[in-house]
């Protein structure tokens, strides 16, 4: 069986971290934010920082694992390796059901969203558009990760100019920047300015949310133990950046007041701006970057099937790499088939509704597995060293916990909330038998 090439460089991997993350979320969260936060600028940008730096230190953690066992599979490979086979199954397992799947869904689907201001589509005509949305990523991955990679290279460059273009336009078009300082206070107070904040960086992380998909794809990255440490933390770095100047060009656009009011702030903003037309150029930007965001999923995320395929816990087929085009290309498309059918199945808030919190947990073993791991490499060279160990990690696993634990207190005071947390659970746990019924076929 021919094994998968390592044709991924550092630069690759940089405009792979970023194009994973920016996807929607920095186009239509901030409104969500101040209002879930009663109109707080300043407690608004520290929840965006936050996310931020949370996002570092998490990358800046698997950086270390990725370049010290640089193998296909990131997450999967070190929650294996840390903690053993069933932990990391499960981990695959929720990824395919729900993580991986219910992105490239919710992407899809805000693809459509916002290719309906453009084209008027019916309810049927959006979900065939988000359907053959998500079969042209698949298929471009599935015909080789070069082109794969190329093509997340120029839409990832594009969406960030067009980021960084609207920001400079609004920044200086813009007549409400003197406002903004009377709106940094809060008038919440304890418990419930807590929960605001928390309530707010769920949906900050789910903007940040895909950072950590390049340690899918390590067993294919040239010289892994440098390209790992840079492109995470320069890909952090640039990320806050871009989100943080975003969301204060908003603020300057709009106001604190009208800013709170709008659900698609990006769009108002360039409207209130540069005229009606800019909403269409909003619409056409958030096309791309949904669009690139899909492909880096289904770039990476496949990997983890590949390597629990040849773990014997998946499919067989799923560990075959296809001798012409060098990908695992049966793994390529279960994912882009289960996002399709997720794709159908449900709308955009409802995609996302369990995606963070099952994600989260793993997120946090993931980031715990290097104490382990660290352990068992006791004397050792270990060719990236985490910054800040073991506060660094241990930081990072902390605040994944509380992020958990207060998705768990939400859900039981939103009935929606409560039953999307209630599918994703149920289908992780029907991981325990099927993780089982491949143990037992593999012995």
């Amino acid at each position: 069986m021919s094994p998968l090439v390592r044709t991924l460089r550092q630069r690759d991997l940089l405009l792979l971290f970023i194009g994973s993350v920016i996807g929607s979320g920095i186009f239509l969260t901030p409104g969500l934010i101040l209002q879930q936060l009663r109109g707080s600028v300043g407690f608004s940008l520290l929840v965006w920082a936050a996310g931020g730096i949370l996002s570092l230190l998490g990358a800046l953690t698997y950086a270390e694992l990725s370049a010290s066992n640089p193998e296909a599979g990131g997450l999967y490979c070190f929650i294996r390796d840390g903690f053993g086979r069933m932990p990391a199954f499960l981990y695959g397992w929720s990824l395919f059901l729900v993580i991986a799947s219910g992105t490239v869904a919710a992407l899809a689907r805000a693809f459509t969203r916002y290719l309906s201001e453009i084209i008027p589509l019916s309810t049927t005509g959006a979900t065939i558009v988000s359907v053959l949305m998500i079969g042209v990523v698949t298929t471009v991955n599935v015909r080789g990760t070069r082109k794969s990679s190329d093509l997340q290279n120029w839409t990832t460059l594009i969406k960030v100019l067009l980021i960084v273009c609207l920001s400079g336009f609004l920044l200086s078009l813009g007549h409400y920047g003197s406002g903004l300082a009377a709106a940094m206070g809060t008038t919440q107070q304890g418990s419930a300015l807590l929960s605001s904040f928390g309530l707010a960086m769920i949906a900050v992380l789910w903007a940040y949310e895909g950072w950590q998909f390049g340690t899918y794809s390590a067993g294919e990255v040239i010289d892994p133990q440098k390209s790992f440490p840079r492109a995470f933390l320069l890909g952090s770095l640039i990320l806050v950046g871009l989100y943080l100047v975003a969301n204060v060009a908003y603020l300057v656009a709009l106001g604190p007041t009208a800013a709170t009011a709008s659900d698609a702030i990006a769009a108002t903003a360039a409207a209130a701006v540069l005229g009606p037309w800019a909403a269409k150029i909003i619409a056409l930007t958030i096309l791309i970057s949904t669009f690139s965001s899909a492909n880096s999923v289904i770039l990476t995320a496949p990997r983890v099937f590949y390597a629990m395929a040849n773990d014997h816990l998946f499919f067989k087929k799923l560990a075959e790499v296809h001798p012409r085009f060098r990908t695992p290309a049966s793994a390529v498309i279960a994912l882009g088939v289960w996002s399709a059918v997720l794709a159908c199945a449900g709308k955009f808030a409802e995609l996302i509704g369990g995606v963070v919190f099952i994600g989260w947990v793993f997120y946090g073993l993931a980031a715990a597995a290097i104490f382990p791991i660290r352990r068992a490499l006791q004397g050792k060279p270990i060719p990236y060293r985490v910054p800040g160990y073991p506060f660094t990690p241990f930081l990072f696993v902390l605040a994944a916990t509380a992020i958990v634990a207060n998705a768990i207190y939400l859900a039981f005071r939103d009935p929606l909330q409560f039953r999307n947390l209630t599918v994703a659970i149920v289908l992780f746990l029907l991981g325990l038998p099927a993780y089982y019924f491949w143990r037992r076929r593999a012995a």
